[in-house]
């Protein structure tokens, strides 16, 4: 399959959603969990704890498009990443994230463990073999932009949803960054402390924010700010 041919395959459609984002301590962390714990109930991936942890390993070009296009604010961008939740690494998911003017898109697809450990040894050709658009568009752009793996962000997630408007509200908390990037499937990996003190609130919705969930995420003194994971993770590469 030439990638003349690969490029005419449906792309998967566009579904934008809003999302907000705020730096809190963990003062407000304590009161706003609490909050919401009582009003919400978790994603049904939760623990018993009501978290999960997350893993993902981001792309980049030779000269860092995406983290650039992100700290210039550029209205259209993307970022292609490999993710898996917990320790279990039977179940992965390549996404591509993107921007438009201030609404963002993912688009996903599952992939394999043995699949993923050849793109971390360079091995690329099979995603050809896919009937997915999105494994032959990541394959153009390795090729054609030379993405390659850049860090793996790690951290702590309790995630409540609310289903008018298609609310999902998120507390991610002990941000770090993994070290050894073809060491990606390995739960054990270490990792270093980013921002520590510090969460993140992100509130994502479709066309609109019921006003239970804009009272119920209120922190006194705390804006929305322009916050990338994948960019505070880059500074220990």
């Amino acid at each position: 399959m030439t990638i003349a041919i690969m490029m005419i395959k449906e792309k998967q459609p566009l579904k934008l959603r809003h999302e907000l984002k705020h730096y809190i301590n963990k003062q407000d962390d304590l009161i706003l969990s609490s909050r919401l714990r009582k009003m919400f109930p978790h994603d049904s991936n939760a623990d018993s704890h009501g978290s999960y942890r997350v893993s993902s390993l981001y792309f980049d070009t030779p000269y860092d498009k995406a983290l650039r296009e992100k700290m210039d604010g550029v209205n259209k961008r993307e970022k292609f990443r490999l993710r898996y939740y917990g320790s279990d690494t039977s179940f992965i998911r390549l996404e591509k994230k993107f921007k438009i003017n201030g609404l963002g898109c993912k688009h996903s697809t599952r992939i394999a463990e043995r699949e993923v450990q050849k793109i971390l040894e360079g091995d690329i050709d099979f995603l050809l073999e896919s009937e997915h658009p999105l494994l032959h568009e990541f394959y153009s752009k390795i090729r054609g932009q030379m993405l390659a793996p850049k860090t793996i962000v790690t951290y702590d997630r309790e995630a409540f949803i609310y289903k008018p408007g298609n609310v999902r509200i998120t507390i991610d908390r002990n941000l770090r960054s993994g070290l050894g990037k073809i060491n990606f499937l390995n739960p054990e990996l270490f990792h270093a402390p980013v921002n520590e003190g510090l969460a993140v609130l992100e509130v994502k919705y479709d066309e609109f924010l019921p006003e239970l969930v804009a009272m119920a995420v209120q922190v006194p003194n705390r804006q929305a700010t322009a916050y990338s994971k994948y960019a505070a993770c880059r500074k220990y590469d």
